[in-house]
């Protein structure tokens, strides 16, 4: 096709460029910004919008400040929660350095919840024990109400202001510039004047969130459309373990805003239709706090055998008026905002209707435990970083949830994380002093890609939207809470069947400012990528294994699928290969798999 003259196209150099404001990419934008860098942070939304905001019940840390606890408990409860597939290495460094972090956000300003003797305030959270799983009930969450992440996030963007961080707000990523083997920058579209923008730099950071709108209920906001997964797909390079999708026992009923853990780690609990505490049959000791991926398929065991509430006994309830009206907005008012507005219940008074919802992608871009992009080839155990390329955050696969995360820890591995990548990115760059010169026209694929949407005839295929929704509908019904292989494999052909789609799409807004139609279509494709990789690993993967959980194959194996899958891009197909778990920590003996009860 014909494209635009160079002089349409801005450059812009960088040190470094991250994609995506949310708490991990601002984390790791301050230190470098504070140790003198040109960063640019690179944004389709708002920073203040981006999904930690939305984060509710805290961030866990071994700080002992309402019991004894330590750092070594914390990683036990990890490598439990990951049902055994996250890398040791990782979870040891994320616990080992969780206080020291949370220690620094207090000082940086975030305002955290005290207890009565001024101490930050931690509560009780699923999964979560002291003494490897023989002293009781750790609380190890520490929380600032029920608006944790909001506080975060709002606090490391003034910090960065302060910084002088370069914000590129409502610029889309549109691809990576990827030149022998390494990553150089990236070309981006500017939303709201429609112009092209070609970022340089010496490192690239991904730091764009989860996937979860290729599922149609999900308690994920609409801007989470795995862009940078996407990304890195479009490069050649794989996404991990793209077949754990943590679906959260407690979203709002058919409509799938989250209610935070932090009501049952408050004191809340779940009935079914005979106001039966049903979790004391599937978790005796853990109970409405055993892990999420337990939780989640308990209720929709109880939903399946017919003791669901409502008229058509699709929920649970969740109970925690309780607690009393005090304790509830002092603790909890933004769950209570979110019930009456999105499940018209005062939950003060009246229990609120709740089912499993799509919620966090455990899967993502692989790294190694310094966040630095890694592949593997197939036969070989070792690992390959890409020069200049790092990922972190929800994006990114270290691998610290392994098959299941526990609540709590998503922030805190935003936090350790961007710290990390911070770290190594410096010493990158004081090796890597220069940018490297660019083919020329290095700008032309992302060029291709808005160009083809907005020259597309208008008359007949699918719009968007309807593309987008079958999409979801498909996920939905076919790789939600409990699969089988004859349901999974009617999913894989559907989806693969679906992309073909994508090419008949059309939109009908041809204008370049602000074309948000045209933002949905290059979203749509992200989300097609990603959908097709997870349906392809949930499909191979024949075990049960935290989030994954299959009627036919109801048993983990540990001898056969111990293993890490990789999905690639080939062609027109998916290829699912796989690598080993890193179970060896850094400094102490690894915790051997064994059954993971509650």
């Amino acid at each position: 096709m014909a494209y635009l003259s160079t002089d349409k196209v801005e450059h812009h150099h960088h040190d470094v460029v991250i994609i995506g404001a949310g708490g991990a990419g601002m984390r790791c934008a301050l230190q470098l910004a504070e140790a003198g860098y040109r960063v640019a942070v690179v944004s389709k939304v708002l920073p203040t919008r981006s999904h930690t905001v939305a984060a509710q019940g805290g961030m866990n840390a071994a700080l002992g400040n309402l019991d004894s606890d330590h750092w070594h408990w914390h990683m036990y409860d990890t490598v439990k929660g990951s049902d055994y597939l996250g890398d040791q290495d990782a979870i040891e460094y994320m616990c080992r350095a969780a206080p020291q972090l949370v220690k620094e956000l207090e000082h940086q300003g975030v305002p955290f919840s005290r207890n009565d003797d001024g101490k930050i305030y931690q509560r009780a959270f699923g999964g979560q024990s002291r003494e490897f799983g023989e002293g009781g009930q750790a609380k190890r969450t520490c929380a600032a109400a029920d608006r944790t992440g909001h506080a975060i996030l709002h606090t490391m963007y003034q910090q960065n202001i302060k910084a002088g961080t370069h914000f590129y707000e409502e610029f889309f990523a549109l691809n990576l510039i990827m030149e022998d083997g390494g990553c150089h920058g990236v070309m981006a579209w500017d939303i709201g004047k429609g112009e092209y923008h070609l970022f340089q730099a010496k490192a690239v950071i991904l730091a764009t969130g989860g996937a979860g709108r290729i599922f149609k209920t999900t308690t994920n906001a609409h801007i989470c459309t795995g862009d940078g997964g996407a990304l890195c797909l479009d490069a050649g390079l794989p996404i991990e373990d793209m077949e754990f999708f943590q679906f959260h026992p407690t979203g709002i009923a058919h409509v799938g805003p989250l209610i935070s853990e932090a009501v049952r780690g408050e004191g809340g609990y779940l009935l079914n239709s005979e106001g039966e505490r049903f979790m004391e049959r599937y978790a005796p000791t853990a109970k409405d706090l055993a892990s999420r991926d337990v939780v989640s398929r308990a209720i929709a065991l109880e939903i399946r055998a017919g003791k669901g509430c409502g008229t058509n006994k699709d929920y649970a309830l969740l109970k925690l008026d309780h607690l009393g009206e005090e304790t509830i907005l002092k603790k909890l008012p933004n769950i209570h905002e979110l019930a009456l507005r999105f499940a018209g219940v005062d939950c003060t008074k009246e229990p609120i209707p709740v089912q499993p919802t799509a919620h966090y992608t455990m899967g993502g871009i692989p790294t190694n435990r310094h966040t630095e992009v890694v592949i593997n080839h197939e036969g070989s155990d070792g690992e390959e970083k890409v020069p200049g390329l790092f990922a972190i955050g929800e994006a990114a696969c270290t691998s610290v949830h392994g098959a299941n995360r526990l609540g709590g820890n998503s922030l805190l591995e935003i936090v350790v994380f961007g710290r990390a990548c911070g770290l190594k990115v410096m010493k990158w760059l004081s090796e890597h002093r220069y940018h490297k010169t660019i083919d020329p026209d290095a700008w032309h694929a992302g060029v291709n890609r808005v160009e083809r949407w907005l020259a597309k005839d208008n008359k007949g295929g699918e719009k968007v939207g309807d593309v987008r929704a079958n999409m979801q509908d498909i996920m939905q019904s076919h790789f939600s809470v409990y699969r089988t292989e004859d349901v999974m494999q009617e999913g894989v052909t559907a989806i693969e069947s679906l992309k073909e789609a994508i090419h008949q799409a059309s939109i009908d807004d041809k204008h370049r400012i602000f074309n948000t139609e045209l933002v949905e279509a290059l979203e749509l494709e992200n989300l097609m990528s990603l959908a097709r990789a997870t349906a392809a690993c949930a499909a191979n993967r024949k075990e049960s294994r935290g989030a994954h959980a299959r009627d036919d194959y109801p048993e983990r194996d540990d001898k056969q699928w111990m293993k890490h899958s990789l999905a690639t891009v080939q062609g027109d197909t998916v290829e699912v290969s796989y690598k080993p778990v890193r179970s060896t920590p850094m400094t102490v003996e690894s915790f051997p798999p064994k059954k993971r009860v509650y």
